[in-house]
């Protein structure tokens, strides 16, 4: 009997994924374990493995599919004694492929009308109704284009700016087009009717939708811009942060830190590392970077304040036993956020080298889904980039973010007296549902004192 073979779900939230290339072809041999095929997720690139013995009797999908669906069919295998000419025709069939949306493709014809009985047709017609204003082109439900001044003024004046014919680029209402309409008298808002006595109140007005496509293309001249089109990274990354901030209800916390004692312990560290030999030399056994201490430092934060280290949902609050820290990690096209397993338990050194590895197979998409889906917290840090604070967006489940900024010199006052310090900035979102004011406070604040006080990391 034929053997279907369908597009795996490599993690929980995986819903299309694209065929990179297929390492067998139709007539091999295949047992349970080894790998068919190269499958690209929005996150990284992962190997599948057969789950039955059979050949190969036909790929369905071919390498370099894009967008195939979960649990779409890909391939057929011909189990043992079974010829794989008849396993082909008689496998399941593919699910249809999504077509790309054609650029002129055909309206729907609207209906014919009905022939009009004889009475109907000899009846007077009614009275023409007065002519409303013109409208500028974007007044029939879509948005209406218009700069800011115009605006204004038009509201000042009282003046309904979706009726204002637009001389701008593309039929965009600019001042003038306002000041003409205002001097001939015309297109002033009608006022708004009173609802008899007792009436029940009317719905809310619907919330304004996102411009389409077509409605951000007209806003530039034709020949002006290139369309890329979305990976699956991008689409996932835009989709989150949507869910994220429409969701989660987040406040931010700043607190400046001073690094001196920090970069000064982090030096002595690195000179002490022991020596080991590789294919490229002897090379230190370590080298610690800031973010290396800032992700154990928030680990033990986290420890030391437990209530912060939670997720919510909506049936109860999540308290996590271990910190479990992920760190933005820039990508080509997008990003993607490892995860510290245990940060709190684990050395300076551990957590350096385990960082660096996690980095360098992200940036070549060869992360597993466990490593980075998941996770109590997260860490993001553009210090690098001369960033001096910025507030980062949640990452869903988390109840916590922190932006790192970078460290530089500022003029601290301790004891009345102006003194030169090297100063980093944090901002730390928080999901108030789960995370208090003051309780954010609490965890921002061990956050300072590990960094202040970076040999209670080492104990």
């Amino acid at each position: 009997m034929p053997i279907n073979i369908t597009m795996p779900a490599l993690s929980p939230t995986m819903e299309e994924g694209n065929l990179s290339k297929w390492l067998v072809k139709e007539g091999d041999k295949v047992s349970p374990g080894d790998v068919i095929a190269e499958i690209e997720t929005d996150k990284a690139t992962m190997e599948v493995e057969a789950v039955d013995e059979g050949t190969v009797a036909k790929l369905v999908v071919p390498a370099g599919t894009e967008g195939v669906k979960v649990n779409a069919l890909i391939a057929i295998l011909a189990g043992e004694g079974e010829d794989a000419g008849a396993a082909a025709k008689g496998g399941g069939e593919a699910a249809p492929k999504a077509e790309a949306p054609k650029a002129d493709a055909p309206k729907a014809e609207a209906p014919k009308e009905a022939p009009k009985p004889a009475a109907a047709a000899a009846a007077p017609a009614p009275a023409k109704a007065e002519a409303a204003p013109a409208a500028n082109g974007h007044a029939t439900g879509d948005r209406v284009f218009a700069s800011p001044l115009a605006r204004r003024i038009a509201k000042d004046a009282g003046v309904d700016v979706s009726v204002v014919t637009g001389t701008g680029p593309h039929g965009r209402v600019v001042k003038a087009d306002v000041e003409a309409a205002i001097s001939s008298g015309g297109a002033k808002a009608a006022p708004a009717a009173k609802a008899p006595a007792g009436a029940p109140p009317s719905a809310p007005a619907p919330a304004p939708k996102p411009m389409s496509d077509d409605q951000v293309l007209k806003l530039f001249a034709e020949g002006s811009y290139e369309l890329v089109p979305h990976d699956n990274m991008r689409k996932t990354i835009a989709r989150r942060l949507v869910e994220a901030k429409s969701t989660i209800p987040h406040f931010y916390l700043t607190l400046d830190c001073e690094l001196d004692a920090l970069l000064a312990l982090r030096t002595q560290l690195n000179a002490a590392a022991p020596v080991k030999k590789t294919d490229k030399g002897e090379v230190p056994a370590y080298k610690l970077s800031v973010n290396d201490m800032v992700i154990k430092a928030m680990a033990m934060a986290l420890m030391a304040v437990p209530d912060a280290n939670a997720s919510w949902t909506d049936s109860a609050m999540v308290k996590h036993k271990h910190a479990d820290v992920g760190v933005a990690v820039s990508i080509p096209g997008g990003l993607i956020t490892p995860i510290i397993r245990h940060a709190d338990e684990k050395t300076l050194s551990t957590i350096s080298n385990e960082m660096k590895d996690l980095a360098s197979r992200a940036r070549s998409r060869k992360l597993k889904p466990e490593e980075y889906q998941g996770g109590t917290t997260a860490v993001s840090n553009l210090g690098m980039f001369g960033i001096k604070d910025f507030a980062a967006v949640i990452n869903p489940p988390h109840a916590t973010i922190l932006a790192v900024g970078a460290g530089e010199e500022r003029a601290v006052v301790k004891n009345g007296e102006i003194r030169i310090a090297t100063v980093m900035s944090v901002t730390l979102s928080t999901d108030h549902r789960a995370v208090d004011g003051a309780l954010g406070a609490e965890l921002l604040g061990a956050f300072k004192r590990m960094i202040e006080n970076p040999m209670g990391m080492l104990v």
